[in-house]
């Protein structure tokens, strides 16, 4: 394909993702064709000879959009939101174009220095504690997700706890990760990665009523650890679990972490874009304590997947843990210590150029439009809240700090899991569901751009009805007054 060819198919190309965008209210929001519909759709092997654009756009159409979940759907509301946006797409064009590898400072110069200098934006933006800056001893880094910020931060965590030992000789006594009952599951499978197994997790209980960690006891934990020679290593708090996003108590944490020598590290994934707000910067209250953070803003900051934006306080710890120095990689850049190698911040070699979409978004939208865009998925959050609020067969199961809302049909759960089915399956909405004190909640996230009050509307419309014609048989028990109280 030469550089005429390119223009053309990328005309095509851009505007059919436009059309895309522009059509998404009037498409299911996921497909109800059984799995193998799109495999019996495609032929047994590749072309012999080359196909147009146009065949593939026509394929797009008919066999995979159709069997696509559509995450910018505005009735997308499962899991958490999955934005994306015109200079986000842009911008990645731009860098699949570039293609360059950006390992080293001296393989992409501009690369390197355009990262550093957006995570210091992002920093200044959320005002994050000055620690974290890449002018002090810190500094930011792109991971691809907050999983892999995880991964590192135990690695990391584990070099400091061992003295050094574990870059050498592994994992050579018994080491414990701390989480609270509601901390990702990321946090298990880092564990298993770094050698710890599902035995180096110890999960903290949580308040039954805010879903938050219970400070004394972690600290229980550590000293029961101490007590039969187990090493505490690190603990993850979290800003915005998944399940209900709760926000962990970060100053008590961050005292009971610096008391006994562990390493903190803060998981925002999807909360942290909050801080963007200077009204929320109240979940970030003991930031200041952590050893390393993160959040996600392939998540709620209109950034495309994947991109998550990674601190940590103190870059020496985390770059002697993972630096590997072969002979091919050695430069005159790096030896001279003048330059970032992001190589030595993560655990593949290779990297691609993210910076660039979160430097398009940022400029894009602005400050302002970020706070905005961040605002009205909130405000969209409340709208539903008080929905919910307002009927008595519903409760909700927890806080609503942001925009996702935590819900329970007072039916039960079997009657819960039989609403969420009837609703998904209409093709007009997506929600997900998780369990708050062991009962089974339905999970409504707002997070889409195009997601508008009519939506939130259009959804409760279709549970409420659910609602009814299922509770026809299935009488609601006596509970509190509507809407109950928390956890409901």
């Amino acid at each position: 394909m030469d550089p005429e060819e390119f223009r053309r198919a990328g005309y095509a190309v851009v505007d059919w993702v436009a059309d895309y965008w522009r059509t998404l209210d009037r498409r299911p929001v996921t497909p109800q064709d059984p799995p193998g519909t799109v495999t019996a759709a495609l032929p047994a092997g590749p072309p012999a000879h080359g196909e147009p654009v146009a065949a593939m756009l026509a394929d797009l159409d008919a066999i995979i959009a159709p069997q696509v979940t559509h995450w910018q759907h505005p009735g997308f509301f499962g899991y958490f939101p999955a934005n994306t946006s015109g200079p986000s797409v842009l911008a990645d064009l731009v860098s699949s174009g570039l293609g360059s590898q950006g390992m080293l400072w001296a393989t992409n110069p501009a690369g390197t220095e355009l990262e550093t200098v957006v995570l210091d934006w992002l920093a200044d933006l959320m005002d994050l504690p000055a620690r974290f800056r890449s002018t002090g001893t810190g500094g930011g880094v792109i991971q691809d997700s907050a999983s892999s910020a995880t991964l590192v931060a135990t690695l990391a965590a584990l070099h400091r706890a061992s003295g050094g030992r574990w870059r050498d000789v592994g994992v050579d006594r018994r080491y414990r990760a701390y989480t609270s009952t509601h901390g990702h599951s990321s946090i298990e499978k880092a564990a298993r990665i770094a050698g710890l197994g599902e035995a180096g997790v110890r999960t903290v209980a949580v308040d039954p009523t805010t879903q938050a960690m219970r400070p004394a006891a972690l600290r229980a934990a550590i000293e029961a650890d101490l007590t039969e020679g187990v090493v505490p290593a690190i603990v993850v708090a979290t800003i915005g679990t998944t399940s209900t996003t709760a926000v962990d108590p970060l100053p008590e944490i961050g005292a009971i972490c610096a008391r006994y020598g562990v390493w903190l590290h803060v998981d925002a994934a999807y909360a942290g874009a909050a801080a963007v707000c200077p009204e929320l910067r109240w979940t970030h209250a003991g930031v200041e304590h952590a050893d390393s953070y993160c959040f996600d803003p392939h998540k709620w900051l209109l950034t495309g997947f994947d991109c998550d934006a990674f601190w940590v306080a103190d870059r020496g710890e985390l770059i002697e843990a993972l630096t590997v120095m072969p002979e091919f990689l050695r430069n005159a850049a790096s030896e001279s210590g003048a330059v970032i190698d992001y190589r030595d911040w993560q655990v593949p070699l290779g990297r691609r150029f993210r910076a660039l979409k979160l430097w398009f978004v940022l400029r894009w939208y602005g400050v302002e439009g970020l706070r905005a865009h961040l605002r009205a998925g909130i405000a969209l959050a409340d709208r539903f809240a008080a929905l919910v609020r307002a009927d008595d067969r519903f409760a909700l199961a927890a806080p609503h700090p942001f925009s996702l809302v935590t819900f329970r049909l007072r039916a039960g759960d079997e009657a819960g899991a039989a609403l969420l089915a009837r609703v998904n399956d209409s093709g007009q909405v997506y929600l997900t569901h998780t369990r708050v004190n062991g009962r089974y909640t339905l999970r409504l996230a707002v997070g889409s751009p195009l997601t508008g009050p009519e939506h939130v509307d259009r959804a409760w419309a279709l549970l409420s009805a659910a609602a009814t014609d299922l509770l026809a048989g299935h009488p609601t028990p006596a509970g509190p007054a509507p809407g109950g109280t928390l956890p409901g």
